[in-house]
């Protein structure tokens, strides 16, 4: 019985140790021939999420304008920018021309590429020991037994988020860097978003795209 039970707290605590939240950059690339952005350069930042995320698409602006601007960089939200509406039926040309019209340098976009969730068997606990003080006393027998009783097992249910942003030059339209993500159980739509926000600024850093703060 004791070893049933140290095996259950070990497996329970192997599953809830893989199962923690986070984010992680799975693969980035950069433009080596690109250097660091300007401050003097404006960066359009727009989410592409379904409408069913709800405000996952202005939490996702707003903290990656955030952590760019900490670093320096003159970003803007799209939202705020052109609305919720942004670039909808419009074509290449037109799409360019509001663009243009606002002095954007780049544009980063933050595409979700994929949403799974899966369900997690987490095992339960027993408690056991071959004798304790507590045995002396009735109550403190009870006290400790009610709180370390066995515990069955049961089903979590976990989401994985597949992240994608890609930053282009607007003078040559190119692309100019590209990061992939995948975002495992966040809380909330709002703590996804300034994990993410946060862990693509770093890899940027890391691929001396962003320096430190100008300010």
């Amino acid at each position: 019985m004791k070893k049933l039970g140290i095996w259950m707290m070990a497996g329970a605590l192997l599953v809830l140790a893989s199962c923690s939240s986070g984010t992680k950059v799975t693969s980035s690339w950069k433009d080596q021939e690109k250097g660091a952005l300007q401050p003097q350069n404006k960066v359009l930042v727009m989410a592409l999420v379904p409408q069913k995320e709800g405000s996952l698409r202005n939490n996702m602006e707003q903290e990656m304008v955030l952590a760019l601007r900490a670093k320096g960089v003159n970003a803007v939200s799209s939202y705020e920018e052109y609305g919720p509406q942004a670039f909808r039926n419009l074509n290449e040309k037109a799409a360019l021309r509001q663009i243009r019209q606002r002095d954007i340098d780049q544009v980063m976009t933050i595409v979700m590429l994929d949403k799974s969730k899966e369900k997690q068997y987490v095992p339960g606990r027993v408690a056991y020991a071959p004798y304790a003080p507590y045995y002396g006393r009735f109550w403190g027998y009870y006290n400790w037994r009610w709180n370390n009783m066995y515990e069955p097992g049961y089903y979590t249910t976990n989401t994985r988020y597949f992240l994608e942003s890609n930053l282009y030059d607007m003078r040559d339209k190119k692309m100019i860097y590209s990061a992939q993500s995948e975002s495992f159980d966040p809380p909330s739509a709002a703590r996804l978003a300034v994990t993410y926000s946060q862990k693509i600024v770093k890899d940027m850093m890391k691929q001396n795209l962003l320096t430190i703060n100008r300010k």
